[in-house]
Formats: structure tokens, sequence, C-alpha cells
């Protein structure tokens, strides 16, 4: 049986890694996901913050939960030439101290929207505020509003942990 820590009890995160996770693997799985601190700002606030954010959680994950593999997600935000982009990591920790990185979509987001993120409010309430609606983070995300849910948040970090799990299995097929 393998066991698969998530480092997040966030809806849309958790249910990314059991989509890819369960697609792509054939063991027996359990699923435990635990709320772990990512040792960053509350909002990240640059690409280096946020991948740090999500290397922290898979650390954590794999610590608490002893898991066979440990994943952590983060979203963040990002400035390229003076314009607000977000930004998402994700990070898979492994028993033998391996530590997998990758990233995810990457796009501006509306001046409205960047100049209310000084680095003390999350995106999350402010998506909240400007959708009019509850829990934007656990749903379709900031990606899923600005993209006119083409991509919603679950998508976007599936994409993330496909990466992961591709380099897992290459490094898996490749260590022998």
């Amino acid at each position: 049986m393998m066991k698969v820590g998530i480092g997040t009890t966030n809806k849309a995160k958790v249910s990314a890694v059991i989509s890819v996770v369960t697609k792509h693997f054939h063991d027996i799985l359990t699923f435990e996901h635990l709320s772990v601190s990512s040792d960053v700002s509350p909002q990240p606030m640059s690409t280096e913050e946020t991948r740090r954010g999500a290397i922290n959680r898979a650390k954590k994950t794999l610590a608490e939960s002893n898991a066979d593999l440990a994943f952590g997600l983060e979203g963040g935000v990002t400035i390229i030439e003076d314009i607000l982009y977000l930004c998402n990591w994700g990070a898979l920790a492994l028993p033998n101290g391996m530590v997998l990185t990758a990233a995810g979509a990457q796009i501006p987001l509306p001046q409205e929207i960047a100049t209310k993120l000084t680095g003390t409010q999350e995106l999350g309430p402010i998506m909240d505020e400007y959708t009019k609606q509850l829990d934007t983070r656990q749903n379709a995300g900031a990606i899923g509003v600005f993209t006119d849910g083409l991509i919603d948040r679950k998508e976007m970090f599936e994409h993330i942990l496909q990466e992961l799990v591709g380099q897992y299995f290459f490094y898996q097929k490749n260590s022998k």
C-alpha cells in the first residue's frame, strides 16, 4: 500500500492530487491531507517565495505523515516587467531526501486586483470580494475567473502534479 501525503486542506488542491495520483499509480493508495505551514508569507509575492512555500509544505507533510510521496502546492504572484502575474508551484518530497519541483500557468492579473495586493492581504479574499462569491480559492480560483472558466484552479494544479509525477517516474526508471 502506498501512502500519499497532501500538504493542504484546500479542496481544489486536494482534489487535484487525488485525481492525478490515482490516474498514474496502480498501487493501493491511501491519502492523508494535512494543514501544514508553508513558512512563507500568507501571500507569496515572488516566484522564489512561492516555490519555497511548496517545498516547505511537501517536506513538512512527509515528516508529519510518514508518506511514500508527499506533495506541497503553493499559489502566489510574481512581478514581471512591472506586471503582477499569478504563479503556482508544486513540490514532491520523497523519503530518500529527493525533492522535485514544477511550476504552472502564469497569467497577468488585472490592474484593479494587482493594486490591492500589497503583501499584507491574500489574493483569495480579494477575489471573493471581486467575484462576490465565497471561497474562490477553493473552487475556480483567480485562474478560473480570469480565463473565463476555461482553466480552473484544480486543473491548473493537475498540470503541475503531472509534471511532478512524470519526473518521479523518470527518476525511478533511470536510477536503477
